[in-house]
């Protein structure tokens, strides 16, 4: 649903909503909520920020790296093209994915705005989308850099790994919520399968998002066992035209290049799509399976 109610949004009417009303306007408080990280200031998490806000009524709390005096220019960044949507529905964490301190800071910071604005006992993710990525394209080994390397594992990997640790926990249990499952995803890339490398090359990208499909796997796991009401999944997006993919737009292998904004609406739709049957695997934006 829309700020201004109506239907039409990607979760069905069945999810318990608390809802506070303000004069004709209607939002929820508490309850359910949409977590992008990070997605405040560009690039596909951004659109998937706005997509959550316009399709939804629910709170979405996004992340972003930047000092706090920015929030206030961050958040009009973000509200700009949504002129109909309530931005009371937003909330900035600040986090830098290189620093377990700051993930586990933000993981706090959430806990304290959802005290603030509602019962957090009663609150959960609904959705998180876990969009962490760099790019260093090495074309052979004699390309392979000490700190590139570096960079695109703790980027690609390592900080998805330590959202894991210190957010998941806001995810329901099977006895706080008895719907649909909710969705922990990563943001992979067909190049992460092993099964479909043809060409060679980007040897650090290639590697980290390999073994990013092997994180989602053993933390669906993990939900699976400790009775979380929720499944994890990767999602290939297709390559976006954002900073981390320019320069590769047109080539033959990249043929599926989407904006932003078209790019975050595949997503969504497929991932509020998916059943419990098809967890724990990594999918394309098309609904098709990315092989391992």
């Amino acid at each position: 649903m829309s700020a201004r109610g109506g239907g039409g949004g990607p979760f069905p009417p069945s999810i318990p909503l608390l809802i506070l009303r303000i004069g004709r306007r209607v939002f929820s408080m508490s309850g359910p909520f949409i977590l992008v990280s990070p997605g405040a200031t560009r690039g596909l998490g951004l659109a998937l920020t706005r997509q959550y806000l316009r399709s939804t009524s629910l709170p979405v709390y996004t992340t972003h790296r930047l000092e706090s005096e920015a929030h206030a220019r961050i958040k009009d960044h973000i509200m700009e093209p949504l002129k109909d949507v309530d931005p009371s529905r937003l909330h900035l964490l600040k986090i830098d994915l290189r620093s377990e301190d700051s993930i586990s800071g933000a993981s706090k910071a959430l806990q304290e705005s959802l005290a603030k604005h509602g019962d957090e006992k009663k609150a959960y993710i609904r959705t998180a989308f876990i969009a962490g990525g760099i790019l260093f394209p090495e074309k052979s080994p004699a390309d392979l850099d000490w700190d590139h390397i570096k960079e695109t594992f703790q980027t690609n990997v390592i900080s998805h790994l330590l959202m894991i640790k210190h957010f998941s926990p806001f995810l329901p249990a099977r006895k706080q919520y008895k719907g649909e499952p909710a969705k922990w995803v990563h943001v992979g890339a067909r190049v992460g399968s092993v099964a479909d490398n043809h060409r060679g090359g980007w040897y650090s990208y290639r590697a980290s998002k390999a073994a990013l499909n092997q994180v989602v796997k053993t933390f669906d796991i993990h939900l699976k066992l400790h009775t979380n009401n929720a499944i994890c999944v990767g999602v290939h997006p297709g390559t976006v035209k954002t900073d981390l993919s320019k320069g590769y737009w047109g080539s033959e292998e990249r043929s599926e290049s989407f904006t932003p904004d078209d790019a975050a609406g595949n997503l969504v739709k497929l991932v509020e799509g998916l059943e419990d049957h098809q967890r724990g695997r990594v999918w394309d934006w098309a609904g098709e399976e990315v092989p391992p």
